[in-house]
């Protein structure tokens, strides 16, 4: 079934809710695009509050707490986004060993303790792997205010390796440190530490790039995929590739620290002639200074500026604002955000800039996108508080191990993207997005955040659980003993888009009123617990209203946007 039809199905049985562009959900036909907003890099000037705010988090955090939206809504939206864009320098600290069991011990590093500076070990590569998924999603499951780890998933999207390829566990995470030292700097500089990157060099068969047997993976990906792309301004030939490849020959990997360095024996010393794409010759040199070849080839590639930059900024568009960009889109967004990004490549102040624009606050642009896996499960996780276990090691370990792999079912394995061009989400032309949703994702989408927000998501046999406290979320909010206020309070923080009246009247009587017709049956229920809270009917009596409240509204498709 096409993708716009099965959403639409999907939901045909709860009230429409407003019109979306990104996907048709009304009954009625619309479409495939709807307007694609004010395309201006102006800076926003309108109105900031809450709605604003929200808009803002959703799209530079993984998931956020009602006290991240009234935290951004009481500043300007200048302060908001320059809050956001400042991430902290201190490096998070690293994986440990959360792996243990009564039967496997890791002999060469005790519980807690840090295996990313060796010695591998061929017998924990599997637990060490998972160790460093699990970090990762702590990583992303802090509540941290900051586009940090926004930032990270978008590089390891475009620079992607699979840890699964890569093998050893410490290059893997050396790959990841190194995209989360980069993430907001400067883009060529980028481009060099990804080329001489460990992972990525077993990744792309760099390490067996020789002068007798050049391989050409790498230098198809540099340029088709990590800096040039595909499109009809992107004029390099099959021959460049061949000639670039012939520069890079001579990377390899020291198997004992899994640092990357220069073997000059394996380097082709010939001069590389390019085509007149780039109207250059990179003259061959000879010993260490063969090094220095990889230089003079990125330096050559970012000649082409107007290319780069256009490329990297439409996948930056499309990734934080939508993905349909229209000639009118290309001309007043990409074009200046360009322009800007290419006298410097510097990388936080193009994202920043963004950020900023009327375009990015455009209604349109709001609740518009489908959210990837991730998005999906540690928003659910943010909104609700839900709290993980803090010892022992191997519980937290494999709490967050759990919550990698509920996401991995639904179609994002951190880590392993599906090849090197990444996520087909985020390049897939014309679906985009809308291939993170289908009729096996989808159901596993709900049942997680269902679970987490119900009975419990279980991370270690049935007895420890993962689950939110619903009496709880509902007293964060200034009036939960009015229906009204509660549902609405409760849509705000946790859907982009807003329900229709009929909707959340049909949702107040069918979970907070049990059924009845007065919004006196929840007031007195609610306050009834108030004044009684160790009185364990009072409390199952709210839970249950809360839980079939909230379960509708993680049920619909709304949640399943940003």
């Amino acid at each position: 079934m096409e993708r716009r039809a099965f959403f639409k199905s999907a939901t045909k049985d709860i009230a429409p809710p407003k019109v979306d562009p990104a996907i048709a959900l009304q009954n009625q036909k619309l479409p495939d695009h709807l307007d694609l907003g004010n395309a201006s890099i102006i800076q926003y000037s309108g109105t900031w509050g809450v709605a604003q705010a929200r808009h803002l988090l959703r799209r530079t955090l993984f998931g956020f707490t009602k006290a991240d939206v009234d935290f951004f809504a009481a500043k300007t939206m200048n302060d908001a986004v320059d809050y956001i864009m400042n991430v902290p320098s201190t490096p998070a600290n690293p994986p440990l060993n959360g792996y243990n069991t009564t039967s496997l011990i890791d002999p060469n590093i005790a519980a807690g303790q840090t295996w990313v500076n060796g010695p591998d070990d061929n017998n924990f590569v599997n637990k060490r792997r998972n160790s460093l998924y699990a970090w990762w999603m702590e990583q992303i499951l802090k509540p941290d205010r900051h586009i940090g780890e926004k930032m990270t998933m978008f590089w390891h999207n475009h620079f992607a390796t699979e840890a699964e390829n890569v093998g050893s566990p410490i290059m893997a995470y050396n790959y990841v440190k190194m995209l989360r030292n980069n993430k907001l700097g400067n883009f060529k500089t980028f481009v060099k530490d990804v080329t001489v990157d460990s992972a990525m060099l077993r990744y792309l068969n760099g390490y067996l790039n020789t002068k007798t047997a050049p391989d050409e993976n790498y230098a198809r990906e540099l340029m088709e995929l990590f800096t040039l792309g595909k499109g009809a301004d992107s004029q390099y030939t099959e021959d460049d590739v061949k000639a670039a490849a012939k520069v890079l020959t001579g990377w390899r990997i020291n198997n004992s620290s899994f640092a990357s360095f220069f073997d000059s024996t394996k380097h082709e010393t010939s001069n590389k002639v390019f085509s007149g794409f780039f109207g250059t010759t990179i003259n061959g040199h000879t010993a260490a200074a063969g090094a220095n070849e990889t230089d003079d080839l990125i330096n050559m590639i970012f000649t082409k500026e107007d290319v780069v930059s256009k490329y990297i900024v439409r996948r930056l568009y499309r990734y934080f604002v939508y993905y349909v960009i229209d000639a009118n889109i290309e001309a007043n967004v990409i074009a200046p955000l360009a322009a800007d990004f290419k006298a410097d490549w510097d990388i936080k102040k193009v994202v920043t800039a963004l950020l900023k624009s009327a375009h990015f606050y455009d209604n349109v642009n709001m609740g518009c996108y489908i959210k990837n896996p991730v998005d999906v499960i540690a928003t659910c996780l943010k909104n609700f508080k839900i709290d993980f276990p803090t010892t022992p090691i191997e519980d937290q370990y494999q709490a967050w191990y759990t919550m990698w792999a509920a996401a991995a079912i639904s179609g994002l394995t951190l880590g392993n993207p599906p090849n090197v061009a990444g996520w087909p989400a985020y390049y897939q032309d014309p679906q985009y997005h809308e291939i993170w949703i289908n009729s096996d994702s989808l159901p596993k989408r709900i049942q997680t955040t269902v679970a987490l927000m119900a009975v419990g998501y279980p991370y270690r046999g049935t007895t420890k659980k993962l689950q939110a406290d619903v009496i709880a979320f509902a007293q964060q909010f200034s009036n939960p003993s009015d229906p009204n206020a509660l549902i609405q309070d409760s849509i705000d923080l946790l859907l982009p888009l807003d329900l229709t009246t009929t909707a959340k009247s049909g949702l107040k009587t069918g979970s907070l009123l049990f059924g009845q017709a007065s919004d006196y049956y929840w007031t007195a229920a609610w306050n009834d617990y108030i004044a009684n809270p160790t009185d364990v009917t009072k409390k199952a009596t709210v839970t249950s209203g809360l839980q079939l409240m909230l379960k509708y509204l993680l049920d619909i498709a709304e949640n399943q946007l940003a």
